[in-house]
């Protein structure tokens, strides 16, 4: 049925079903108004500007790049530091027995300096802390009554 058709013709077509104008008049004054208004939309009102900016893959690319100095930036430092520690190792496993040996000289030296200040003190060289004889520990606690 024709009323269940929609209207062909493209712009030029009526509005209204059914009825068709001649190209060259157009429509009738009455549906000329209904015709020709434009729905306003976006894209009809949207000026021909640049857009204000890069475009956001620049950002995302540029992004990237900050990032991936980062962390080459940590990497190598992080291998630096890691090379500085064993480095560190190495030089105390290699500076113990020169240590060592500087304190048991200091070791020596203090122990004969107490020596012969004791020598000077007492006049002679004897056994005062650690003699021959056994002493029994006095701060042992011991009971009061001994049974034998």
């Amino acid at each position: 049925m024709p009323q269940d058709m929609p209207p062909t013709g493209g712009l030029r077509s009526s509005p209204v079903q059914g009825m068709q104008f001649n190209s060259d008049s157009g429509p009738p004054m009455a549906l000329r108004a209904q015709h020709t208004s434009t729905q306003t939309t976006y894209h009809s009102l949207q000026r021909n500007i640049p857009a204000r900016g890069f475009k956001p893959a620049y950002y995302m690319i540029g992004m990237h790049v900050i990032m991936a100095y980062g962390f080459y930036k940590y990497f190598h430092g992080a291998r630096e530091q890691r090379e500085l520690a064993r480095e560190k190792m190495w030089s105390r496993h290699h500076l113990t027995p020169l240590l060592q040996a500087e304190e048991d000289r200091d070791q020596v030296r203090r122990h004969y300096a107490d020596k012969a200040r004791e020598k000077e003190l007492l006049g002679t060289d004897i056994k005062v802390y650690n003699s021959d004889r056994f002493v029994r520990p006095t701060f042992a606690y011991t009971p009061s009554n001994l049974t034998q």
